[in-house]
């Protein structure tokens, strides 16, 4: 694996990091439609994980091989009815109550704009900013911009985070190779470049 050149500009901002780890997360996510993941993180440091799925001990439509609420034919309006999935920003919340950790005061980074359940969730754990990077876009446009406008109206900050490309192409690149093997340094500590290599 190339190491990059000096001034390349590959390193994740802050926020980018902590959506990758989001990103990182939804890996985990059961969901056939939407696979969701979010970190919760406070100074700098990851509080809590999570992602869509089933809620323990269900069945899930990863596993199935189809969308239970789908398979039941219910409409878009009435999907949080009949989706046995736990959102990825619920099931973060979840993870910190078991687990004992506060989370009043955090930022909220998902790969999905929340719905209103999660909104209502975050604000009620006091969540302070949400950074999302893909916009809901369900076919209710009005509803959408609704959830949003809940976020703001909670007093959480809301921003939209698009990962740099530069960004997203250091990253699977660590993902596809050894990460950590040794690279060869000049006796000036610079990365040597093999033939080829720009």
């Amino acid at each position: 694996m190339p190491a990059p050149s000096p001034g390349d500009n590959h390193r994740p901002d802050w926020d980018e990091y902590f959506m990758l780890l989001a990103k990182l997360a939804a890996t985990r996510s059961t969901c056939l439609s939407r696979p969701t993941g979010a970190v919760i993180v406070r100074d700098r440091q990851v509080l809590a994980t999570g992602y869509n799925g089933s809620m323990p001990g269900a069945p899930h439509c990863s596993e199935e091989g189809t969308c239970f609420r789908r398979r039941l034919r219910v409409s878009e309006t009435d999907k949080y009815g009949a989706c046995r999935a736990i959102h990825a920003e619920a099931n973060a919340i979840a993870q910190a109550a078991r687990m004992g950790v506060a989370i009043a005061g955090a930022t909220v980074y998902t790969t999905l704009s929340p719905c209103f359940i999660c909104t209502k969730l975050m604000a009620s754990a006091r969540i302070t900013r949400v950074v999302y990077e893909y916009e809901y876009e369900s076919p209710d446009q009005e509803r959408d911009q609704v959830w949003l406008q809940a976020i703001k109206d909670a007093g959480m900050s809301l921003e939209q985070l698009t990962l740099r490309p530069e960004v997203l192409a250091r990253a699977d690149e660590l993902l596809h190779a050894v990460t950590s093997v040794r690279r060869p340094l000049s006796v000036d500590g610079w990365p040597l470049r093999s033939e080829g290599e720009g």
